[in-house]
């Protein structure tokens, strides 16, 4: 007869108790149940493991067996417990890979609601530009990507808001005095900085100006640097400039239908843990369409 977690839990629980009578209470077993599953246990290991009917006391080979049945049995339910606790999402460890932007202003809300609500969920935050997470959502390196770079087929895509482009420069910069009376044309003579959401814009009066661009920069501090310096302008959308950014200035387009998207992009739901899981369901009704 093959050994059962049944017949280690009721080897446990004489030893604790005893006696078969306090044994079975506690298992909420009859004694008669307890005695037939000591003694297969016993038959099985081919050798006795009290030294009296009693139960009292254990025989040398009853000591040695009742300290690996306590480390066998702690470990079973730790392992049921953490199993448990993946299928529940209270435990499990979620890849988020994300925009700068996104990172700073749509997950800290969001992930103090879901974090007070999983603490033992570990959630793994990289920030990239916005091709970067389309390529790690692809390569399945990311369960989750906040971007705006649109929906990926084969994936489970939301859109979440959508918020304006506009013009970025120091906020001692000419434009920044009369931005209200230019257009497109007005940026012929700047230096301007292109970065990949540029590309989201399809403005006819904007195609010019991206392509005499001989700067490209992806990331975004690289990028705000060079503007603070002085080097350019560029062009991004509002979310990106967060309150702290005084020496900066960002100046809306008049054309308010030049919006970049911001897109949740998840693995295919039978590839997400159910903490990633969660935390999709998290984002999606956190109301992000209020950032637009």
């Amino acid at each position: 007869m093959a050994l059962k977690i049944e017949m280690f839990r009721c080897f446990e629980a004489v030893v604790d108790h005893g006696t078969l009578a306090d044994a079975a209470e506690a298992l909420g077993r009859t004694p008669s149940a307890v005695s037939m599953m000591l003694r297969q246990f016993e038959d099985h290991i081919g050798a006795p493991l009290f030294e009296t009917a009693r139960k009292s006391r254990l025989t040398p080979l009853g000591q040695a067996v009742e300290a690996e049945t306590r480390r066998g049995l702690e470990h079973f339910d730790r392992t049921v417990q953490t199993i448990e606790a993946l299928s529940r999402a209270q435990m499990g460890y979620v890849r988020v890979a994300v925009t700068p932007s996104l990172a700073q202003t749509v997950l800290p809300p969001v992930l103090q609601s879901f974090l007070g609500r999983y603490p033992d969920v570990h959630v793994d935050i990289r920030d990239m530009d916005s091709a970067a997470v389309m390529a790690e959502m692809k390569a399945e390196r990311a369960d989750i990507g906040l971007a705006g770079a649109g929906a990926l087929p084969g994936f489970d895509c939301t859109r979440l808001f959508a918020d304006p482009f506009g013009v970025v420069c120091r906020a001692d910069h000419p434009l920044a005095r009369d931005w209200n009376q230019l257009s497109w044309a007005d940026l012929g003579g700047e230096t301007f900085i292109a970065n990949g959401l540029c590309d989201q814009i399809d403005d006819p009066g904007f195609a010019p100006i991206r392509q005499s661009a001989r700067l490209n920069v992806r990331n975004t501090a690289s990028l705000l640097g060079l503007v603070k310096a002085g080097v350019g302008v560029t062009l991004l959308p509002r979310l990106v400039m967060l309150p702290e950014f005084t020496d900066l200035a960002f100046l809306p387009l008049a054309d308010e239908t030049v919006r970049r998207e911001v897109w949740m992009i998840a693995q295919p739901r039978q590839m997400l843990t159910p903490a990633s899981r969660a935390l999709v369901g998290e984002i999606r009704d956190a109301r992000l369409d209020a950032l637009g």
